[in-house]
């Protein structure tokens, strides 16, 4: 696949005709963000890095109830109840509703050479990031687990600095994971983590282990548990122990989530703030997001609201969203047929801050 985007200066309302003007084309993914280099988010997290630009990395699958024996009292409501998935995914229906943000240039071209080996080639020109190239690659075992999963899995990429991101998943048994993720920064080790994953019937239990230093003292540990009390309640908690020289702490959240026939609520409540989001399907073409957050160490406060518009008549994929600091952003994704051919017009305007950010992505493959 490939990706170019294009800064632009243009109003948005220019860039969307010109990308409508391309021909009718089918929605398409929008393209991965690069890897963080410093990893902002929790180790408990989903690893140190992003899979590379049009590869999906495959996920333990849900051990299914428990068959559970007819006539028996309490059998119906045991068997009802599911695996609740990870804690990581707890937030995410709703978050991807909401455009992913572009800027700058992206050329993508990813390439299969097996059933199980894939390649690719990123080149990014960017005038706020740093610009450059990128190769990456992905393995996938021959160890089948469901329709499309299958182990182990290894992923890595790394640009023209020598910086490297790697992650090796394997599926130890029907109900064991686990994962191995790295990282370097000019040629320097910077990261790693290893988590172990076990999903029972109704509960995952997780642990990760992330920088992990004997001699200095240092490290952290996060555990994950969530249990299904309901075919639609799930209920769990994270505890997160970091500790290095002079500095020792912990920090727990506790999470619900309820899921109805058409919608997802979900609520994190912690140490560090709390985090509500709600995720809507009001039909097949149209879904809506709302999203909370506070944050007791920023102390700030923020609100968003996205929507994602699927028109398969115009083969056609929209998303928009607004937030509370009055940041309005917008992604536009099509695909050509029948050349293997995707476009991806994104645009971010800050009125606060009097800031305007627009990328156009070109994917091959």
């Amino acid at each position: 696949m490939l990706i170019i985007v294009i800064g632009s200066t243009c109003s948005l309302f220019q860039c969307f005709l010109y990308v409508l003007s391309m021909g009718s084309v089918l929605a398409a993914s929008s393209p991965n963000p690069p890897p963080a280099s410093g990893g902002g988010s929790a180790p408990g997290g989903a690893g140190l890095v992003t899979v590379p630009p049009g590869f999906t990395m495959p996920t333990v699958s849900a051990v299914p109830p428990s068959s559970g024996t007819q006539g028996q009292p309490g059998t119906d409501a045991e068997s009802s109840l599911h695996n609740p998935g990870t804690f990581e995914e707890c937030h995410r229906k709703c978050k991807e509703v909401f455009p992913v943000q572009m800027e700058g240039v992206r050329l993508v071209v990813n390439k299969g050479l097996s059933n199980h080996f894939q390649v690719s080639h990123t080149i990014t020109l960017s005038t706020l990031g740093d610009s450059g190239y990128r190769f990456g690659a992905t393995y996938v075992g021959s160890k089948q687990t469901g329709p499309a999963e299958s182990f182990p899995v290894m992923v890595g990429d790394m640009d023209n600095t020598g910086s490297l991101n790697a992650q090796i998943i394997h599926q130890l048994a029907s109900r064991i994971r686990s994962k191995v993720a790295m990282q370097t920064q000019q040629h320097k080790f910077v990261n790693w983590q290893c988590d172990a994953e076990y999903r029972g019937d109704d509960f995952t239990a997780a642990v990760t282990i992330g920088n992990p230093d004997v001699l200095a003292g240092s490290g952290i540990l996060v555990a994950h548990y969530l249990q299904s009390l309901s075919p639609a309640l799930v209920l769990g908690g994270e505890l997160v122990y970091h500790r290095r020289p002079g500095e020792e702490g912990t920090v727990t959240s506790f999470v619900g989530r309820y899921t109805g026939s058409n919608y997802v609520a979900t609520l994190t409540v912690g140490g560090a703030g709390a985090h509500a989001s709600y995720y809507h399907k009001a039909n097949d073409q149209l879904q809506i997001g709302v999203e909370f957050e506070a944050s007791t160490r920023m102390q700030d406060t923020s609100m968003s609201f996205g929507y994602q518009l699927d028109v398969p008549k115009a083969n056609l994929l929209f998303k928009g969203s607004l937030d509370s600091n009055w940041v309005v952003g917008a992604t536009l994704e099509k695909k050509l047929v029948p050349l293997p051919l995707s476009l991806a017009l994104g645009a971010f305007l800050n009125h606060r801050k009097n800031k305007f950010q627009c990328g156009f992505g070109i994917t091959i493959g």
